[in-house]
């Protein structure tokens, strides 16, 4: 293989309950990336579509990755990256992580996959680093592996794959409004009290619990945030009137998709998850503010191989 064309999904992080250890991988809106073969060695990117980001590969979060990669592999020639950006910046739907798992995916995959996908997490969290200061593994876990993914620890690394229910949809609406992940992290508070813990702890396990039973009232009762969501959501308009319409269009629970601005509902059955995207709709109609609607079934798969040669 010489060649490879993928597309690469968008994710939500943190699920409400599971700050920077929980995500998912939507499967209707995602990037596109080509990588190929160069006589030189090292990374190149030659081309970028759809959003203004560096070509320069030390300082755009896919060549940071690839380049964690190729340090780790002994080979005489290197690669070239294009990306076709559908996920925008500052999004709240992994619009870096994409970037990163994209890339070291498909080089993984022109190398005869050396590395699993669990050990390509790594990489693709050098370059989450670039984009937010940290490197959190909730966005690129579930690209990279698909479905719910749960890192139960980050030292070690430990990633876990969640199962996911039949009918589980989601409905996002991304507000055309720019929320970095770094001023998004620097609203919340470094330290929480016991009580605020237990709460969240309960909802972890109840939320993943659920997850594995298909219980879906207890997904429902589980996807609420005690540790972020009170301080993000005065950076995003209408936070609270979009989860009361949600919740009124049959959605099982809603909340900040990542560091935001987008809003995430699931819901069981697509029927619903239509119809959480009607209500969200009717609310930002009125506000003057653009925004996306997505509803998606939760990728099970995580990234797609599209075309190689």
């Amino acid at each position: 293989m010489n060649e490879i064309k993928i597309f690469v999904p968008a994710t939500i992080a943190n699920v409400s309950c599971g700050f920077d250890v929980l995500g998912l991988c939507l499967d209707t809106v995602g990037d596109e990336m080509t990588i190929r073969k160069t006589s030189q060695k090292g990374i190149t990117i030659s081309k970028i579509i759809g959003q203004d980001l560096p070509l320069d590969p030390t300082k755009n979060v896919a060549g940071v990755a690839a380049l964690a990669l190729l340090e780790k592999v002994d080979i005489d020639y290197g690669f070239d990256i294009e990306i076709l950006k559908n996920i925008k910046l500052g999004s709240g739907i992994g619009s870096s992580a994409a970037s990163a798992a994209g890339a070291v995916f498909g080089i993984n995959e022109i190398l005869g996959k050396p590395f699993s996908l669990e050990a390509l997490i790594p990489f693709a969290m050098a370059g989450e680093k670039l984009a937010s200061g940290t490197a959190h593994a909730d966005n690129v876990a579930p690209a990279l592996l698909g479905g719910f993914t749960l890192v139960r620890s980050y030292q070690p690394l430990d990633v876990i794959k969640i199962h996911t229910p039949k009918e589980l949809y989601a409905t996002v609406i991304h507000p055309q409004i720019e929320i970095k992940t770094r001023d998004a992290r620097s609203v919340v508070k470094k330290q929480i009290s016991l009580e605020t813990a237990v709460k969240q702890l309960g909802n972890l396990g109840g939320l993943i619990s659920g997850l594995y039973t298909e219980n879906y009232e207890l997904i429902s009762n589980s996807l609420h945030d005690e540790l972020v969501e009170p301080y993000r959501s005065i950076l995003i308009p209408e936070f609270e009137t979009i989860k009361k319409a949600s919740s009124e269009n049959g959605a099982l629970g809603s909340g900040i998709s990542g560091s935001g601005p987008s809003i995430f509902a699931l819901s069981k059955g697509i029927e619903n998850a239509k119809k959480v995207a009607l209500g969200m709709k009717e609310v930002y109609r009125n506000t003057g503010i653009d925004f996306d609607i997505h509803v998606s079934k939760i990728n099970e798969l995580g990234i797609k191989v599209l075309a190689f040669k």
